[in-house]
């Protein structure tokens, strides 16, 4: 806080206020209080005393009790600068846990510039509060305002730069910057100042350029680093951040949300591996935070690895039970696995918690069918054919269903309704060519089947009945078939194998 300036006050009251300056300084703070309490019990219009009684007050922490001081100034000197400004920055201050202050802040250094329109002091700090709040053109302005070599501080340059970046004139912001970063006052902090305001207000790309010109010369810590590798995260440059993210977390290596973050990367990637050696170790630093569980299992299932999916998805749930998404993963996975009771006990869990989301009674209907409940799964998903988030999906299972009561015709017509809702369906092509094959049809199951593969050359049930096809009318392209059905089923069991392996080196 600034000292108060005794001016025109009596010569007793400049003695208590000397006097009272002197315990401050002395680090007295409270017998400074006491003795500006006496002052303006007898010198209540004095404008300086009160000041400097706002001033102790601030030092004691009783922010509340030091504006009313520093508005009492003001009432009694309105043209008193060292009142406005010692509102101002108290306000500045307490805005960090209470963002309204921010905009009375704002109002006490425009009230100061009203009456003082060359005050430096006053211009900065209403071009620093301005550009926090995203005023960045107002910022500007009164950045301008400003003598040249107070323009020359690192701190002022910093906002001069942002502020031209977020106006429109990047040239001229990245000379700013240049100039910024060869002042010998820059640091860490100035440049975040800019930094934090430009990414508040969506400004990234800028933001990206000053955190790389901090690390370019050294400055930035890690936690700078990380910041760099999250905003480039968020512009889409995943390489870059991977690499900036990486070196971060060289120093912090057992920051888990950092750990967090590149598993993320990695898996925008599609280096799902990667991501799974990141979450390994995040897992054994936080092995009850629920949500690494959960990620470790969604990369699992993308490597259609289902039993170390269904491990990591169970714990998950067991640490967080009624979490309706881990829930509907695990019911996911135990369906792959077919464990089809637990299946339909996750979906029942996940209608329960999401009772108006249709995808939970799709979900709950398919692990029915495979649980071979194919009443419960009929009328859990008659519904659905009418909502279209849900019907194609509706209408295969519902084909499928059909097909397993014998009622091909209406399996049929299911299957035929799902594909034309989604042409590039290979499941259901594949559903359709099963049901063709169950009647005899073999021209038409052919052509289903050739239709999935080419969809999806690695399907599982189009491969599986292809080859029962050929085998039943001895055709020529069974054993290729055969073979090509062994590659597939072998294939699932290698990655299984590969990743377990992988599991035990970065566990």
């Amino acid at each position: 806080m600034r000292p108060a300036v005794p001016g025109n006050s009596s010569s007793r009251a400049g003695q208590i206020a000397a006097r009272a300056q002197h315990e401050i300084t002395a680090g007295n703070v409270s017998g400074a209080r006491n003795l500006l309490l006496e002052g303006v019990r007898v010198f209540p219009r004095e404008a300086s005393l009160w000041n400097l009684l706002g001033a102790a007050e601030a030092e004691l922490q009783h922010p509340a009790k030091a504006k009313q001081d520093f508005r009492r100034a003001i009432a009694l000197s309105p043209r008193y600068t060292g009142a406005y400004l010692n509102l101002g920055h108290l306000q500045e201050i307490e805005s960090a846990s209470n963002p309204k202050s921010l905009s009375g802040a704002l109002d006490t250094f425009r009230k100061l510039l009203q009456f003082d329109p060359n005050n430096i002091d006053g211009l900065f700090q209403y071009a620093l509060l301005a550009f926090q709040k995203g005023l960045f053109s107002d910022s500007l302005a009164h950045l301008r305002r400003i003598p040249e070599p107070e323009m020359q501080r690192a701190r002022a340059l910093a906002i001069l730069c942002a502020d031209l970046a977020a106006t429109g004139s990047p040239d001229q912001a990245k000379l700013a910057a240049d100039s910024m970063f060869h002042q010998p006052d820059v640091n860490e902090a100035v440049v975040l100042t800019a930094v934090n305001a430009l990414a508040a207000h969506h400004h990234n790309s800028f933001a990206i350029l000053l955190l790389k010109g901090l690390h370019q010369r050294g400055l930035a810590s890690p936690d700078s680093l990380e910041e760099l590798g999250l905003l480039e995260k968020s512009a889409g440059r995943i390489k870059e951040a991977r690499s900036t993210l990486d070196e971060a977390a060289r120093a912090k290596p057992n920051d888990v949300h950092l750990l967090m973050q590149l598993a993320d990367v990695a898996n925008q990637e599609r280096d799902y591996r990667g991501a799974l050696g990141y979450l390994a170790h995040a897992r054994d630093l936080a092995p009850k935070n629920a949500s690494i569980h959960f990620f470790f299992g969604m990369i699992c299932v993308k490597l259609d690895l289902h039993e170390e999916a269904y491990e990591s998805l169970k714990k998950a749930v067991a640490l967080e039970p009624n979490n309706a998404y881990y829930n509907y993963a695990l019911g996911a996975v135990c369906t792959a696995r077919t464990d089809v009771d637990e299946a339909v006990a996750s979906f029942k869990k996940y209608c329960s918690l999401k009772p108006h989301d249709p995808r939970g009674r799709l979900a709950l209907g398919a692990a029915y069918y495979f649980a071979h409940n194919l009443s419960a799964a009929q009328s859990t998903l008659a519904d659905l054919v009418r909502n279209p988030v849900t019907s194609t999906a509706a209408n295969y299972y519902l084909g499928r269903v059909a097909a397993d009561q014998g009622s091909y015709a209406a399996a049929l017509a299911y299957l035929k309704q799902a594909i034309r809702e989604r042409p590039e369906y290979a499941d259901a092509y594949a559903a359709l060519g099963t049901v063709y094959l169950r009647e005899k049809n073999y021209s038409a199951s052919s052509k289903a089947f050739q239709k999935a593969l080419a969809l999806q050359p690695e399907n599982y049930l189009a491969n599986l009945n292809l080859m029962i096809l050929y085998l039943r009318t001895k055709d020529a392209r069974a054993a290729a078939q055969q073979k090509r059905f062994a590659k597939v089923r072998e294939e699932r069991a290698d990655r299984a194998k590969l990743f377990l392996r992988r599991i035990r080196v970065v566990r």
